[in-house]
């Protein structure tokens, strides 16, 4: 556009701010908002699956794929696909909504709710996936990974197409807007019941203590700019698998209040089971 690029220090903080002030100051509009932005979000992911498909090539195949080595490849790949599919944060102030919606009635309709979005979740990005792949060559996925930008980004940026140079920056930015707005919630709400638990200060106090904490190491990652796969790899899936698959399987076990939530033999065993490939495969692929 002819215009110098921001500063990345600057940019980045601005908008952490923005996004932090609309979670902070308009809560009710935020949430709406991001409801709101579902189904068409759902609906360009749709089309541009569908508009790479004239663009698919062979190029895929002709990497000859060792077979040998594919169950660790699928092993190591299980952290990414982890964090790909997680909405934890957001499960704590969504079942609050339930409840308070549903009274009684909110356990079966939240089962209800999650069960359908994990379906759709699935199918429609599963297929964006697959034409994303089957339109690229191995070559330029890997530059789109040395970039460290995501594969709508890099879209825009090689095709001459008019419609994904204009959808894929929007999607890519409300994608991200409404992934930080659930992931500060979850993570503002768990900070402030840790510093509750742990310190007497006001409750005021706590929650502007972890407020400040989330936007400052956000804004510095944010700077630092490190290999978002990397990350995910490393840092984010064994959490995210811990808390989803081994806490789950334990607390139903242990804790009497979930109880009521245990499940048979063979879920447990196997959620178990990927919590464990989860972890060990980032102990590995260190080594």
């Amino acid at each position: 556009m002819g215009m110098e690029s921001i500063p990345r220090w600057l940019l980045s903080g601005c908008l952490i701010a923005a996004m932090t002030c609309g979670v902070v100051f308009g809560k009710e509009l935020m949430l709406k908002a991001t409801s709101a932005m579902v189904y068409p979000l759902v609906f360009i992911l749709l089309a541009l699956s569908v508009y790479l498909i004239p663009d698919w090539n062979t190029s895929m195949m002709s990497v000859s794929p060792d077979w040998g080595s594919m169950p660790s490849v699928i092993w190591l790949a299980i952290p990414i696909i982890v964090f790909s599919f997680n909405h934890s944060p957001i499960i704590s102030q969504f079942s609050k909504e339930q409840r308070r919606v549903y009274g009684d009635d909110a356990v079966k309709k939240t089962d209800m709710i999650t069960g359908g979005a994990a379906m759709m979740l699935m199918g429609f990005v599963m297929f964006f996936v697959f034409s994303v792949v089957l339109s690229l060559s191995p070559e330029q996925l890997s530059i789109a990974q040395e970039q460290n930008i995501s594969v709508l980004s890099y879209l825009a940026n090689v095709h001459e197409s008019p419609l994904i140079s204009i959808l894929g920056p929007v999607v890519a930015f409300a994608a991200i807007t409404s992934s930080y707005f659930g992931h500060f919630l979850g993570a503002h709400e768990g900070l402030v019941g840790l510093g509750k638990s742990r310190s007497k200060a006001p409750i005021g106090k706590i929650e502007k203590a972890s407020l400040v904490f989330i936007v400052v190491t956000t804004w510095i990652v944010a700077i630092i700019n490190p290999s978002i796969l990397g990350m995910i790899e490393t840092m984010g899936a064994p959490m995210i698998a811990a808390i989803l698959f081994l806490m789950p399987v334990y607390a139903m076990k242990k804790v009497p209040a979930m109880a009521k939530y245990k499940t048979s033999a063979p879920v447990q065993i196997f959620t178990a089971i990927c919590g464990v490939a989860a972890i060990t495969s980032v102990i590995y692929g260190a080594f």
